[in-house]
């Protein structure tokens, strides 16, 4: 009984931590730049993005110009310090960029995207990326 009752406290500690890590993300930018995000390429334009509801990892990206919606997985990341601002981090590698975190105001957490194979095969003939960083806006 004693170690059923162990067993059920850290499950109950684990899943409480994963709650609290777990960041819904409502954002909108104007991204002023075409860009990939995944293996799916996207046009300069505004965009909505949001964490799917309950699936965290899932990220839908829309372009508010235009029907439809594509949906991209992340990994959970964080930071020593709760970001000061929502926004995009984008890697640039010569003339292309590669959406690769998003960060809401106020959270230590944010999403980060897996390379793309585009990515991958442009930083093997190119210099360290350069990190370019767009403002968003807490959307609802």
């Amino acid at each position: 009984m004693k170690n059923l009752r162990s067993v059920l406290v850290a499950l109950t500690v684990l899943l409480m931590a994963t709650a609290v890590q777990a960041q819904q993300i409502k954002a909108k930018a104007n991204v002023p730049f075409d860009f990939v995000a995944g293996d799916r390429y996207y046009p300069a334009g505004e965009y909505s993005l949001r964490s799917l509801h309950g699936i965290d990892s899932v990220i839908q990206i829309a372009n508010t110009q235009e029907d439809g919606a594509t949906n991209v997985f992340s990994n959970s990341c964080s930071a020593a310090q709760p970001s000061p601002q929502t926004k995009l981090v984008f890697r640039r590698i010569g003339d292309s960029y590669f959406l690769s975190q998003i960060w809401v105001a106020g959270s230590p957490y944010g999403r980060e995207f897996p390379k793309s194979r585009a990515e991958l095969r442009l930083a093997q003939n190119h210099e360290k990326p350069e990190l370019v960083i767009v403002d968003a806006n807490i959307s609802q």
